[in-house]
């Protein structure tokens, strides 16, 4: 069996997705190929932030490009409901970072005013002391020293994104080839030849790689160093509450189902994804900062794996052994989301308009 192709994209998670629906937009022909359900999957085990603190205080085209993309998301919220009935619960209230620790209060502190500058401080926070806390939020743990605020700041539902960015893609008439797990890619000719672990073989003019972890094996077939790596990130999810929690942070929100979500765990890993002794801390965390979470259940826990490269910032690559060849990957996909669906077509199309995404570059690493 073989398909052609005008552009494959090998991944579909949120970042293939949001380049599919993006070039789709442009007028290219588009497939899909997505891996087996039981694929490692970040688009199905992260914690739906979309979020701007702290992003890019030590590189500034990272910053610029965070803070560009939490703008965009309630127009982009709104492209994706006008192509399919999926609420994706998007709520961008603001949100908060918790510490415990003053060192760790005050260092983050720090980053902010850098983050701010390298925004040319259009960067809107607020650094608040316990006391500020307890007046804002009757209820606070004792223990939470102080915390920042970004109004910027929201979360959605990731499971709905993902259903809803899907959906949105075979609207605008992507081509979806389910349980393809590629193996293999290379330049055949004016294009390129893929082949999945069942034998079935594309060919394409174009082939732009967003394939998580999946990245790190096939992109060096491509010319790209790929430098990827696991980490694992692990999660809780309660029973579900009436009450609705006052406040989001990055380690504890309310899910519009009504159970809370608890979180933040960095953990470097060799695609390990049991849990471990580690939700412990997160349990602990999440009650010194919300003391009333300690009464509630937790009904279930997993862990997910981040696909990371070696400064956390993303890695948007054109080939240079290949032309035609495109590696796009990143950790943010749901805050990125926005502009991997619009910019970031543009850019893989060449357009004049497009931004300048030198500073994603592999190429950095060799120069650090």
């Amino acid at each position: 069996m073989s398909a052609q192709a005008g552009t494959a994209i090998i991944g579909g998670g949120i970042v293939g997705l949001c380049v599919a629906l993006g070039l789709a937009a442009r007028g290219h022909e588009v497939l899909v190929l997505d891996g087996r359900d039981g694929d490692m999957r970040a688009s199905q085990g992260n914690f739906g932030l979309v979020w701007l603190q702290g992003k890019g205080a030590g590189y500034a085209p990272y910053a610029r490009w965070s803070f560009q993309a939490v703008q965009a998301w309630p127009d982009f919220a709104k492209r994706l409901s006008g192509l399919v009935d999926v609420d994706l619960a998007l709520c961008q209230q603001g949100g908060y970072e918790f510490f415990t620790d003053a060192a760790e209060y005050e260092a983050f502190g720090h980053d902010l005013h850098r983050q701010a500058n390298a925004l040319d401080d259009r960067l809107s926070f607020e650094l608040l002391n316990h006391a500020d806390l307890a007046a804002r939020l009757p209820g606070i743990g004792q223990r939470v020293v102080g915390a920042s605020f970004c109004p910027l700041d929201g979360h959605v539902n990731p499971l709905r994104l993902h259903f809803a960015l899907r959906q949105a893609c075979l609207a605008s008439g992507v081509r979806i080839t389910c349980g393809a797990s590629v193996v293999s890619v290379r330049p055949a000719g004016a294009g390129f030849a893929l082949l999945d672990e069942t034998g079935r073989q594309t060919r394409a003019s174009r082939v732009v790689l967003c394939a998580g972890l999946g990245a790190a094996h096939l992109g060096p077939q491509l010319g790209f160093r790929a430098p990827i790596r696991a980490q694992r990130g692990e999660l809780m999810i309660t029973e579900r509450v009436a009450d609705r929690l006052p406040f989001l942070s990055s380690t504890i929100r309310q899910v519009d189902e009504g159970g809370f979500q608890i979180g933040g765990t960095k953990a470097e890993t060799d695609c390990d994804t049991e849990t471990t002794t580690t939700m412990v801390g997160l349990a602990q965390h999440a009650v010194a900062v919300w003391p009333r979470l300690a009464d509630l259940r937790v009904l279930r826990s997993w862990a997910a794996l981040r696909v990371m490269t070696p400064d956390g910032y993303p890695i948007y690559q054109r080939s240079a052994d290949h032309p035609g060849a495109f590696l796009v990957t990143c950790h943010s996909g749901v805050t990125l989301a926005p502009l991997h669906a619009t910019l970031l077509a543009e850019w893989i199309d060449g357009d004049p308009a497009a931004p300048d995404l030198e500073a994603f570059d592999e190429r950095r690493f060799a120069l650090s």
